[in-house]
C-alpha cells in the first residue's frame, strides 16, 4: 500500500484496513498459499473480516456514509457494501471461529471472493496501485498505519 495517497482522504487509516481486508478476501491464490498453509503474518478470514468492519461499522450501516472520508465515491461504497454483506453472511453461517476450510468450502464463497475482488480492484486503482499485486502482510499494514 505504499503508493496510496495518504493525505487525500481524512480517514485514510480506515481505508487502509478496509483495503487490506478486501485484498486478502479477494485472492484465491493467497487463500491457499497463506491462510490454508498457515503462513504467519497474514491472520485468517476472521482477522480480515474484523479489519473490514472494526472502525467503520460496515456491519451496521452502508459504506455510503463514508463517501468523502473513507471512500472516494458512491461506486466504491456500493462495491464495498456488496462485499461486506456477502462475507458477513458466510461468517454468520459458519461462525467466526471456523477453520479457513469452512469458509473456502462454503457454497457462497466464490461469490464473496468475486465481490471482494471488484471492491478491492476499484479501491486499488483509485489509489494508483496495482490490484493484481499480492496482498501485503499485517506487518506491512501496521507500517502503513503508523505513517504520519
Amino acid at each position: 500500500m505504499g503508493a496510496m495517497p495518504l493525505h487525500d482522504l481524512p480517514w485514510w487509516r480506515w481505508r487502509a484496513n478496509v483495503r487490506s481486508a478486501l485484498h486478502m478476501l479477494s485472492d484465491p491464490v493467497f487463500h491457499q498459499e497463506a491462510w490454508v498453509s498457515g503462513v504467519p503474518g497474514y491472520g485468517d478470514v476472521t482477522d480480515a473480516v474484523y479489519r473490514l468492519v472494526e472502525d467503520t461499522w460496515l456491519d451496521n450501516w452502508s459504506a455510503e456514509k463514508y463517501v468523502g472520508t473513507v471512500f472516494r465515491d458512491a461506486q466504491e461504497a456500493s462495491l464495498v457494501d456488496v462485499a461486506v454483506l456477502r462475507v458477513l453472511r458466510i461468517m454468520h453461517q459458519v461462525g467466526p471461529d471456523a477453520p479457513v476450510a469452512a469458509y473456502l468450502q462454503h457454497h457462497g464463497w466464490p461469490e464473496a471472493v468475486r465481490a471482494a475482488r471488484e471492491a478491492h480492484a476499484r479501491l486499488a486503482v483509485n489509489d494508483g496501485e496495482d490490484p493484481d499485486a499480492p496482498p501485503g502482510s499485517l506487518d506491512d499494514l501496521t507500517a502503513t498505519l503508523h505513517t504520519f
